[in-house]
This record gives C-alpha cells, sequence and structure tokens, in this order.
C-alpha cells in the first residue's frame, strides 16, 4: 500500500488534471452505469418489493463492481506486474472529476464574460439538474459555483479518500455507490422506494469526506487568501439547514470562503422551490466568483490528497 500511496494515486491524479476523462476509452462509471440499469430491469421483473428489490441492487452492484476491479487487477499482476499497476492507475485516474468539473465551470465563466447568455445557460445545463432556460446572469453563475462546491466531495474528495484507504478497488466500490446514487436516488414515483437503499448508501459513504472536506477549504481558502474564518462560520450557520446530509458542507465552507450567498430560488421541471441560503455574506456569484469557486477546487484536492498521502505514510 505504501507504494501506491506514493505513487499510483498521485499519478493518477496528475493525469486527470492534465487530460480530464478519456472519453476515447471504456470508462468504468459508464460500465458501472450500465450494470445499475441492467439489474434494475432484472430485479423488478422478479415481483419482490421495491425497496427490497433496491437493497439487492446495492449489493449486486456495488459488491460486482468492487470484485470486478479486485480480478481484473489481480490477473494482470499475474500476468506482469506492470499491467497490474497500469490497471490501478487506470481505475482511479478515471474515479476523478478534477478536470472535466474545472472546464465544465471555466465554459460557462468564459460564455458569461463574453456576455453570451444562452451559451453560458446551455453551458451551465450541462452541469445541474435545475430550470437553466431563463437564469440570468447572476443565477447561471450561482448554479455553477453551487456544482463546483458540491461536486467537489463527489468527483473529487470522496474517490481520494476510498482511493487513500482502500486502493483502487476502494475507488471503483465508491463511483458505484455515487453511481447508484445519480441513477436511482430519486424521490418520485418510481425510485422513491427502488432508490431508498441507493441514497442512504451514498449519504454514509459521504459522510466522513464531506465534513473533512470542509477542513481543507478552509486551508485553500487561506492560501488564497480567501475569506477563512468565515469557512467555518458559514459551515456551522447553514450547513445542518441544506436538503442533504452532506452537501450543505462543502456548498456552505465555498460560499463562505468566497464571500457569496448560495442557495435560493430555482425550479426543476417547472416546480419551483427554495433553497436554503448559505454562506454569511451578501455577495452575489458572478464570472469572477466562478473562476475562484474552481481555483478553491484546485487547490482544496491537492491538499486532501496531500494530507491523505501524509497521513498514509505516518499511519
Amino acid at each position: 500500500m505504501a507504494f501506491m500511496d506514493e505513487f499510483i494515486l498521485p499519478l493518477a491524479f496528475t493525469l486527470d488534471l492534465t487530460f480530464g476523462d478519456p472519453r476515447w476509452m471504456f470508462h468504468p462509471v459508464k460500465g458501472i452505469g450500465w450494470f445499475a440499469e441492467t439489474t434494475e430491469t432484472f430485479l423488478r421483473r422478479t415481483n419482490l418489493p421495491l425497496r427490497i428489490a433496491g437493497i439487492f441492487a446495492v449489493i449486486i452492484v456495488v459488491c460486482g463492481s468492487a470484485f470486478s476491479a479486485w480480478l481484473l487487477i489481480t490477473l494482470l499482476s499475474q500476468l506482469h506486474r506492470v499491467a497490474g499497476l497500469a490497471l490501478s492507475i487506470y481505475l482511479l485516474y478515471t474515479s476523478l472529476a478534477l478536470r472535466d468539473l474545472g472546464d465544465h465551470a471555466g465554459a460557462v465563466q468564459e460564455a458569461l464574460e463574453k456576455g453570451d447568455i444562452e451559451l453560458a445557460r446551455q453551458k451551465v445545463s450541462l452541469m445541474v439538474g435545475r430550470d437553466t432556460a431563463n437564469l440570468d446572469e447572476n443565477g447561471i453563475a450561482l448554479a455553477a459555483t453551487e456544482s463546483v462546491a458540491e461536486n467537489t466531495v463527489d468527483g473529487v474528495t470522496a474517490p481520494l479518500f476510498y482511493a487513500l484507504f482502500f486502493g483502487p478497488v476502494g475507488a471503483i466500490a465508491y463511483k458505484a455507490i455515487n453511481t447508484l446514487d445519480s441513477t436511482f436516488g430519486y424521490k418520485n414515483e418510481r425510485y422513491l422506494e427502488f432508490g431508498w437503499a441507493s441514497a442512504k448508501l451514498d449519504d454514509i459513504a459521504n459522510y466522513l469526506p464531506a465534513r473533512l472536506t470542509v477542513l481543507t477549504i478552509a486551508v485553500a481558502a487561506l492560501i488564497g487568501k480567501l475569506k477563512f474564518f468565515d469557512t467555518f462560520k458559514a459551515v456551522f450557520c447553514g450547513a445542518w439547514s441544506h436538503a442533504s446530509l452532506n452537501s450543505g458542507y462543502p456548498e456552505s465552507a465555498f460560499a463562505g470562503a468566497l464571500g457569496v450567498r448560495l442557495g435560493g430560488e430555482r425550479s426543476y421541471g417547472g416546480v419551483p422551490c427554495q433553497a436554503p441560503l448559505l454562506g454569511v455574506k451578501e455577495g452575489q456569484c458572478n464570472p469572477l466568483v466562478i473562476r475562484q469557486s474552481i481555483a478553491l477546487m484546485w487547490m482544496t484536492a491537492v491538499l486532501f490528497l496531500g494530507a491523505g498521502v501524509a497521513v498514509r505514510l505516518l499511519w
């Protein structure tokens, strides 16, 4: 494990930061998504109670994905150690989304800076699930900033956390959990019962990483000359009010560090709703705030990886 911590994960991190997702190759997360949908189709035909079927889906997909990763690494390692290492690096690389998240947000920022609101709406619609057709500049920047904040955990620090302690198999198991939540974790008629276990397991898996990420966000804010103390103040004042057990922590921390308000009115499928206001300053989001949020995410990721490797070495 020491060799993996010192070499494989930092290399995978560097590959993601440099190149982003390898869209020209098979992506494990897409494979997990196909596996989840196939499992759902099979389990719905069994006439099991939907909540029970959803529990079985979680067990099958998470265990199946982790076992597949372990088996492939083991088999390739038996052929040649370098082949096993290469697959380990690739699995870790594809479990991270640092570069892609920054690129998506950067595209929104650039469109706003050019004054192209329609293009900005189009770009931000790729990042969020809310309705974007009528968003103004502030609403677009707010949506992009919130997406960067929330996905700093899902796409960066949480997979790093599980990779640090459980290697590529742990990272793939986490991505399976996260993919299940993205696929089934909706509170609608189809998935309220079937997706219950997926949503709960995702909450459990992100519980510790979300809270640890607040610490690295604060240090990143200090390094970036943002608002260090407001990071903690915003978390203490507002993280608990978020509908998600975990998302309120990185979002509040980003709001405090950037000196803006996140949350407020938005709509999904034409249905308006009110998200809790996060942050301790009244600042509004704009292209500069998006740029700052991307830099804050990058620094947070580097600090989280560095701290994790240091802990492993000292353990």
